[in-house]
């Protein structure tokens, strides 16, 4: 139901798709962690944005990518050296919103899920999501409840949601018994 590609939380505007880990070679390449459960989206990408730890932006010219087991080696334009592709280590890589994989209709990304607000079938008020939690293939909607101050663990699966609008941030729940109890 929920697909991985992070919306960079320093940029609303923005999809987060690697983050640089660390320096690799001499010609200034970047190790990175993929961000996406779409690889094949480096293919054909010219340019990048940085997103720095501040949030500060710039616009990177990406000159070759190649993959090394779950990672992504990424060269920019202009870091040619070890020393200047350092300065890069821990940046998100992102692509504007517009640009995102389109997803199957009853697909979403988890950033489309967070902040949403959870009721059941019946109107109750469960809380909001405050991240999407992934265990042994299994996505769980970790919601929040700040009256109660109650966390539940919902196992994001179309019989227990069974509705999921991201456009009005709301996801109605049909819990089995037992679910939402301590």
């Amino acid at each position: 139901m929920s697909e991985a590609e992070g919306r960079d939380s320093a940029a609303d505007d923005l999809v987060a798709v690697a983050r640089a880990v660390k320096t690799r070679g001499l010609r200034g390449e970047l190790v990175a962690e993929l961000l996406t459960d779409f690889p094949e989206r480096f293919e054909g990408l010219e340019n990048l944005i940085a997103v720095g730890p501040d949030g500060k932006r710039s616009e990177l010219k990406l000159e070759e990518h190649w993959f090394q087991g779950e990672r992504v080696v990424l060269k920019f334009a202009g870091y040619d050296s070890i020393e200047a592709a350092s300065s890069l280590v821990g940046y998100e890589f992102a692509v504007p919103e517009s640009e995102r994989v389109e997803l199957e209709e009853d697909e979403f990304y988890d950033w489309e899920l967070a902040g949403c607000r959870i009721e059941t079938i019946e109107g109750e008020q469960l809380g909001v999501v405050r991240e999407v939690m992934r265990t042994g293939g299994v996505c769980v909607l970790v919601v929040e409840n700040e009256a109660s101050k109650r966390e539940h663990l919902i196992p994001l699966a179309e019989s227990i949601c069974v509705e999921i609008d991201v456009e009005d941030k709301l996801i109605r729940v049909d819990p089995p018994e037992g679910l939402l109890e301590f």
